[in-house]
């Protein structure tokens, strides 16, 4: 990806050891027995072997108990060019990832991690509860004991996303200073962005580096944050998370494009207006997953009707309309967990199909490890909102395709 501005597409963009245990620790998505059944498992060895990848990228500045992040991005041009940045986003997903294995190890890693997060909180400069977009690695707590942040921006999304990992370890390990780190950030973002005077309401984009508000609305964050919201409700037993996630909801609902079935990105930065171009495939995907909605179907129909695409020997899902040239491993992980999830006609061998490509990625892409997953099929992928991803072995690739082969649902307690 190109990080010039120094923030990640999580926050930008949207503005403009037995792995059959998996169910036990994480929410599986609602297939029936025959659909389980008839979709074909990746195999055992390349789920180790992304494991593998993820343990070693958080191992690389320390070990053990040592509080520490990982860098996102390993190798391609990333690499050439230096950048090191985590990203919170890929921390709660790989968070998340490890909780998907059941494992005692990896749960202790999640732990880890999730302290680390936890620690980069309670220490911010701002001191508010806030997270920020991404943190260098090397060293994670500098010498004043503040962590070290990479960009400053305090996108709603990259919260909602660690609040979700928060969550979900409080639920896994039962530490209540888990639920309390997520419930800080859930009081953070109702805080700063929730938007009841222009319509559609819903919550805004957050403050970006310098503290700024920023005033779109991201179909994205509101998925993000009605899902995380729910998970709150669920732990806390609190009516109020259950009114406010039924807010962010309804603005995602209102996205919805009635000829076609799939979501706008949101609004431009009125907070009114829709933004209508480029489209991205994440949203289509989440909606679906965070609500389990057949209202949603559609737009996961029209993910593969629209993005699919073959490049470098792969074929899957691309980023958005803006370049379907090249395939973007992340978001066909989103999509293979969606048709699992819905299992309609075809769906079971959609799904084989989808992880299979991701599992050819990893065993063959020229700039992979054997083991990890590389963001795009090939350098250049052009998002629509200012970024690029390359063929970069990526945390977040890697820990989304993890998820989608034990059908894992991330959005869902």
């Amino acid at each position: 990806m190109s990080y010039a501005d120094g923030l990640s597409r999580r926050g930008f963009l949207m503005g403009s050891a037995t792995l059959a245990g998996a169910a036990l620790t994480t929410s599986l998505l609602h297939a029936s027995p025959a659909h389980a059944a008839a979709a074909a498992a990746p195999s055992a060895t390349s789920i180790a072997n992304g494991y593998a990848f993820l343990q070693s990228r958080f191992n690389q500045y320390g070990s053990g108990s040592t509080l520490r992040v990982p860098q996102s991005y390993t190798g391609g041009i990333e690499g050439a060019n230096g950048f090191v940045s985590s990203f919170a986003y890929d921390d709660a997903i790989v968070i998340l990832a490890w909780l998907a294995s059941g494992t005692a190890a990896n749960i202790q890693l999640a732990t880890v991690l999730g302290d680390s997060l936890l620690y980069a909180q309670d220490h911010d400069p701002l001191g508010d509860g806030r997270t920020r977009a991404s943190y260098q690695p090397n060293p994670f707590i500098t010498s004043s004991g503040a962590p070290y942040i990479g960009s400053a921006a305090a996108n709603t999304g990259n919260q909602a996303w660690v609040g979700i990992a928060l969550a979900r370890l409080s639920k896994v390990t039962g530490q209540t200073r888990f639920l309390q780190g997520a419930l800080t950030l859930g009081n953070w973002i109702q805080t700063h962005t929730w938007d009841a005077a222009k319509s559609p309401n819903g919550y805004t984009g957050g403050r970006d580096a310098s503290n700024t508000a920023l005033t779109y609305k991201a179909t994205e964050h509101n998925i993000d944050i009605g899902a995380f919201f729910t998970m709150l409700a669920t732990l806390t037993g609190a009516a109020v998370w259950t009114t406010r996630a039924t807010a962010a909801f309804a603005f995602v609902a209102a996205m919805k494009d009635t000829a076609t079935g799939h979501l706008w990105t949101g609004t431009n930065t009125d907070g009114t207006s829709i933004n209508r171009t480029p489209i991205p495939g994440d949203i289509q995907n989440w909606a679906y997953l965070a609500t389990a909605s057949s209202n949603y179907s559609p737009a996961v129909t029209w993910v593969n009707n629209t993005l699919t695409t073959t490049d470098a020997g792969l074929t899957g899902s691309s980023y958005s309309d803006a370049d379907t040239t090249k395939v973007w491993l992340e978001g066909t992980a989103h999509l293979a967990l969606a048709v699992r999830a819905r299992g309609a006609t075809g769906d079971p061998a959609l799904y084989s199909k989808l992880m299979t490509t991701i599992q050819t990625a990893q065993a063959t892409a020229p700039t992979g490890d054997g083991l990890g997953i590389v963001a795009a099929s090939s350098n250049g992928l052009i998002t629509g909102f200012g970024d690029t991803y390359n063929a970069t072995l990526h945390l977040g690739a890697t820990a989304w395709y993890l998820l989608a082969a034990q059908g894992a649902n991330p959005l869902r307690l």
